[in-house]
């Protein structure tokens, strides 16, 4: 029994019907390689003799990704479930707000091309790799992403950053600075009766321990704490 798609590879699998460049129809050969990058799949499959195939699709530019990481570092759960490596549903929603579709809605926004001597379009050589490509979807959501022009580190890197600069660096109660804490706080100091030597066996500390050291924010991002938004990160880093 086959196992349902999740909601990302659906909607990815709707979206290019909708524009008509998935058609109902069997795919040819075998995938040898398959290769994801910025508006680009690049795949080779083997079929008596290998061909060479691309899947093109827009990528979106630095200006139009920095809006759209705005938009979705302003949404806390979002950026929290991102963080987490998941791919909330909102995401789209998000990406319509802003006019730059997460899933393709035009057939002008992709591009097709194999090697094969065949002049149907797509050939059976392309349906073989969109297939492939829908099963690479679906056990990384991520990789639609990364077909719009953005990895999953260079997009989660820049939620954590805008999540932790978001963040007031020096309380108003006086407490001190976040900065002051996170430069001090990995320092273990003289192990007791070895003359100020370092210990020789440090305890491993915690990911996120230094989240409970640091004084308390006067500020909530959408009604949550700024440690338990920043967790996630930090153990995402660390594990």
């Amino acid at each position: 029994m086959t196992e349902p798609l999740p909601w990302w590879a659906t909607r990815f699998v709707r979206a290019l019907t909708a524009v008509g460049v998935l058609l109902p129809a069997k795919g040819r050969g075998r995938v040898a390689s398959l290769a994801v990058g910025a508006g680009r799949v690049d795949a080779e499959v083997r079929d008596g003799r290998p061909h060479q195939v691309r899947i093109g699709l827009t990528a979106f530019g630095k200006a139009d990704w920095a809006e759209i990481t705005h938009a979705l570092a302003a949404k806390a759960s979002l950026t929290v479930q991102l963080l987490g490596g998941e791919l909330p549903r909102d995401v789209e929603q998000v990406c319509q707000a802003v006019r730059l579709p997460l899933f393709p809605s035009s057939a002008r926004e992709v591009s097709l091309d194999c090697t094969c001597p065949a002049a149907e379009v797509p050939c059976g050589h392309l349906n073989a790799v969109f297939s492939a490509l829908v099963a690479r979807v679906g056990e990384d959501p991520f990789t639609v992403l990364a077909l719009r022009g953005r990895t999953r580190e260079a997009l989660l890197e820049e939620l954590k950053n805008r999540l932790i600069s978001a963040a007031p660096l020096r309380p108003d109660d006086g407490s001190p600075a976040l900065t002051d804490v996170m430069a001090t706080f990995f320092d273990a100091g003289p192990a007791p009766g070895l003359g100020g030597a370092a210990p020789l066996h440090a305890p491993r500390t915690a990911s996120d321990a230094l989240l409970d050291q640091a004084p308390p924010f006067a500020i909530t991002v959408g009604g949550e704490a700024v440690a338990d938004l920043l967790r996630p990160a930090y153990r995402a880093l660390t594990g």
